[in-house]
Parts: C-alpha cells; sequence; structure tokens
C-alpha cells in the first residue's frame, strides 16, 4: 500500500506505484509516473513529464520536471526520464528537454546528485555517476558512464564528457573531456588521466599503462593532432579503452576538444 502523507498532494493522473512512499509537504504533478519503492522525503516537488525509476530517493527541495530554463521552450510536452537507484539530495534540479534539443532529458541509475547540484534541459546523464555539490551541467550535455563532477563544476551546454572523466571542483569546463581524463581549472584544462577513479574502478596495471602510453602520444608535441589520432589509432587498435578515446574524439561534437595546458603537457612527455 502507498504511503502518502495526508499533507502531501498527489494530483489525480499521477502514476504512483503502491510501494512508494510520500512524505509530507511533497507535490506530484498529473503527468508524472513513480515505480516501485520511490521515496520523496519531504517537501519534493516532482512535475512535468517526469519518470522516477524504481528504488531512487529524493530528499528535501529538490525540484524535477519543472520547464526548463530555456527561452526556446514554449510549453510543449517533454520529459524528464530519472533512471533506477539514484541518490538525489536536497535543492537538486532537473529540467525536462525542449523540442529542439529532442525533447527528452535522461538520468542513468545509481547515480548520486549531492545538494543543490543542476542537471539542465536535454542532458543526457549515464549510470554510476557523481555530481558534488552545486556542480552543474548546462544544456544539451551528455555525460558517460561513471563520470564524477567535483563540487562546484560548471560545464558549458553540448559539452561532452566520456566515460570514467573527472572534473575537479569549481572547475569550468567549455569543452569536450576524453573518456578516462581529467580536467582542473577555472577555464578546465586536461590535467591527466583519472588515474585515482581508475584504480578505484579495479583497472589493472597493464590497462592503466596502455591507456598513459596513448595518452602520451596522443599529447605530444611532435606532429598535427589528427596525425598523433591517427598513430594512436594504428598502434591501439586492438586495446578497447584506448580505443573509447579514439571514438570520442572522431564522434566530435559541437565543442572543442579539452586540451592540456603548457605545465600539464609534461603528462604527455
Amino acid at each position: 500500500m502507498t504511503k502518502i502523507h495526508p499533507s502531501a498532494v498527489v494530483e489525480t493522473g499521477a502514476k504512483v506505484h503502491e510501494s512508494v512512499q510520500i512524505g509530507p509537504f511533497c507535490v506530484v504533478g498529473k503527468d508524472v509516473v513513480l515505480h516501485e519503492n520511490v521515496r520523496l522525503i519531504n517537501h519534493v516537488c516532482v512535475d512535468g513529464h517526469t519518470t522516477i525509476g524504481k528504488g531512487t530517493v529524493v530528499y528535501p527541495f529538490a525540484s524535477l520536471g519543472q520547464p526548463p530554463q530555456s527561452l526556446a521552450y514554449k510549453g510543449e510536452p517533454t520529459q524528464l526520464v530519472i533512471g533506477t537507484n539514484n541518490i538525489i539530495r536536497e535543492h537538486v534540479t532537473m529540467n525536462p528537454g525542449t523540442a529542439k534539443g529532442g525533447a527528452m532529458t535522461r538520468v542513468g541509475d545509481n547515480c548520486m546528485f549531492m545538494a543543490d547540484s543542476h542537471v539542465a534541459h536535454d542532458c543526457i546523464v549515464g549510470s554510476n555517476c557523481v555530481f558534488a555539490n552545486n556542480a552543474m551541467v548546462g544544456g544539451h550535455v551528455v555525460v558517460e558512464d561513471f563520470v564524477w563532477l567535483g563540487g562546484g563544476a560548471a560545464v558549458h551546454q553540448f559539452s561532452r564528457i566520456g566515460k570514467h572523466a573527472f572534473v575537479g571542483g569549481m572547475a569550468g569546463l567549455e569543452g569536450d573531456l576524453i573518456p578516462y581524463g581529467s580536467v582542473m581549472g577555472n577555464r578546465a584544462y586536461l590535467a591527466g588521466l583519472n588515474l585515482v577513479g581508475l584504480k578505484r574502478r579495479s583497472f589493472t596495471r597493464e590497462q592503466i599503462h596502455e591507456l598513459r602510453n596513448a595518452y602520451r602520444l596522443l599529447f605530444a608535441q611532435e606532429g598535427t593532432f589528427q596525425e598523433r589520432l591517427a598513430d594512436v589509432a594504428e598502434l591501439f587498435a586492438n586495446n578497447q579503452e584506448v580505443m573509447d578515446i579514439v571514438n570520442f574524439v572522431r564522434a566530435g561534437g559541437n565543442r572543442p576538444l579539452c586540451m592540456p595546458n603548457r605545465e600539464s603537457r609534461a603528462e604527455a612527455t
């Protein structure tokens, strides 16, 4: 039986599984879908065409599914789809998509969004990601699996972040971050590989060694970047992790690739 506090407001039309728990002073809109074992602790607002997957827990004053913060949005019915077993802490905001951006914002499974973090319209966030306090991603950003955003990090619209990457606290990322990469700085620069994250996720010494060799070659100073990319693709054609980086770069996007600065380029030598 669904546990709904008497002070909560659940509009007619909302689809709420019988195992859901809705705490005091929550508001759930008529087009919302809450799957098994979702918990809204208290003072949570879920509106719009928002779906929350099973086992996700939402903490006080989070706002999910309110209209996108985009001047292009004209009230069309767009979606916010949140996966399973996520932790969404206090004051987190997530907006649905816009018609021009694909009409959907999607969040994967097993993510943690710490207090005051933000997922803007038309973003795609993978699984097993962590957004630390006040981390925010602008519209149309793609965040792949196992990405960590440090506290106060800000990601420019249309940027892409490859899997297992790390964005340092207070970093301002204006472009695309390669898989397994690490960036730091107010105007973020590529600071090397995310070695801490790779070790925590049980990548072998051999895998890390090969990634480092490929990184050094890709960001060396000799030749053009495209020549070095072709060399890496040829030399490491049978290495899945390195080819993740190659394919990410070749796929391209709307933003420039984040590169090392002069000081961090020592990592590539």
